[in-house]
């Protein structure tokens, strides 16, 4: 069976960030059957685990993974937003259902998942 990819041959696949919290393994299983490089976040805060189990090792942790999700925003062909609570068009940008003003503003494509 051949599945369509999201590249020729003669270019680099599409390199795609993943967005929110919402199944993120899904979504990046889906994004590279796609043929798409995947970006997906690195670490799950709200999951205990020994590295960010004191709040101060959780505090720098959450700044350094802030930094690098903005460093995939930049590597990236588009953004993926996978939380479904998050509407594109949120007028509030400290609304947890807002999105960021750096990714409305971002020259990478936005996609969602429900259009």
């Amino acid at each position: 069976m051949h599945h369509q990819t999201a590249y020729s041959s003669a270019s680099r696949p599409t390199i795609v960030v993943l967005c929110g919290s919402d199944q993120p393994a899904e979504a990046n299983l889906y994004e590279t059957a796609a043929g798409r490089i995947a970006l997906a976040p690195g670490c799950n805060l709200k999951q205990p685990h020994p590295l960010w189990a004191d709040p101060a090792q959780a505090n720098r942790l959450k700044t350094v993974l802030d930094d690098l999700h903005l460093r995939k925003i930049d590597l990236a062909d588009e953004v993926l937003v996978i939380n479904v609570n998050v509407r594109l068009s949120s007028p509030s940008p400290r609304s947890p259902r807002a999105v960021p003003p750096f990714l409305r503003s971002a020259s990478t494509a936005l996609r969602h998942p429900q259009g």
